[in-house]
């Protein structure tokens, strides 16, 4: 009897420890900036560094999914938030810049998978406020627009490692945006106004017709830059194949939030990976780039040398 007490409590040590050594899946950089809120509004100037903690606590020390993290496979990010104005009392309107980043296999280089700014990152808070959330019903708007990018983090890393690896994400985004927009009543959750709003990130992500986009993002990640140490030559042509592939998402959805996002990430890289190959791909390269590019034409003119 002993001796099977003894194998259960091991046991029970062993999983609590298995437990322990795993780790959530963000590693979220939050900062929150304040200097540009100038307003009489704000009293105790000591609630931004109070809420810098509670979003980072938010962020990092919540379960997103069901899958094991070790805590070196979570994913790096920042969420940048510049408060702008405190038009009333405990509320806060601003900007927040979100940024992902994944690790290219075989080198020590860490990509950028996503670059987006939200402009309309409006929210009131109080001083020692809690944070409820429940994915299933509106709490507070503050939290949804968190969880928002959380899910927004994680699907678009999943999208790099696997054929659509992100839809379960986007479509638990698309809920919190859904339960937003029909509590607050539209701004940044609905289809007006801004065409790079949330609701159109989203909307973008779900579509059937950015599919194909989605499974570049799988080639472009998996097979283009985790090969380019041992095998550039090949990874140079299935860029030209992602960069193909979405010019004709961009055909059928022109001027698109997340067609836009892609570059604003992935525009320097595109240009670093084109500009060693032969010629005939660097002019390919900067016709595809140009046209889907356009404000970065002089940059990208550079494959052209």
């Amino acid at each position: 009897m002993k001796i099977q007490s003894l194998l259960l409590i091991m046991a029970v040590s062993v999983g609590l420890s298995v437990q322990a050594a795993l780790a959530q899946e963000l590693n979220c950089q939050v900062t929150v900036n304040f200097n540009q809120a100038q307003s009489s509004q704000v009293t105790d100037r000591s609630i931004f560094p109070q809420l810098q903690g509670f979003i980072t606590d938010f962020l990092n020390n919540r379960r997103w999914t069901s899958d094991a993290f070790n805590p070196e496979e979570r994913i790096n990010c920042k969420l940048i938030i510049d408060i702008l104005k405190v038009p009333a009392q405990n509320y806060y309107e601003g900007r927040a810049q979100v940024i992902v980043m994944r690790p290219v296999y075989g080198s020590n280089y860490e990509t950028v998978t996503l670059r987006y700014i939200d402009n309309a990152f409006n929210f009131p808070y109080r001083l020692n406020d809690p944070m409820y959330y429940n994915e299933n019903a509106y709490s507070s708007e503050l939290t949804s627009l968190l969880a928002f990018h959380a899910l927004i983090i994680l699907g678009m890393d999943y999208d790099t490692f696997g054929k659509q690896g992100g839809k379960q994400f986007f479509q638990r985004a698309y809920n919190v945006m859904t339960l937003a927009n029909q509590s607050v009543g539209g701004g940044a959750w609905g289809a007006q106004g801004d065409i790079r709003n949330r609701y159109w990130l989203i909307e973008n992500l779900q579509s059937q017709q950015f599919i194909p986009y989605h499974e570049a993002l799988y080639t472009y990640y998996r097979q283009a830059l985790d090969t380019f140490t041992a095998n550039p030559a090949g990874a140079r042509q299935q860029v030209l194949d992602v960069l193909t592939t979405i010019r004709q998402v961009s055909q059928q959805r022109p001027n698109s939030v997340v067609i836009n996002t892609f570059f604003d990430a992935k525009g320097e890289e595109l240009l670093n990976i084109m500009n060693e190959g032969s010629r005939d791909e660097r002019q390919k390269a900067f016709t595809l780039l140009s046209t889907l590019d356009p404000a970065k034409t002089e940059v990208y003119r550079k494959l052209l040398r």
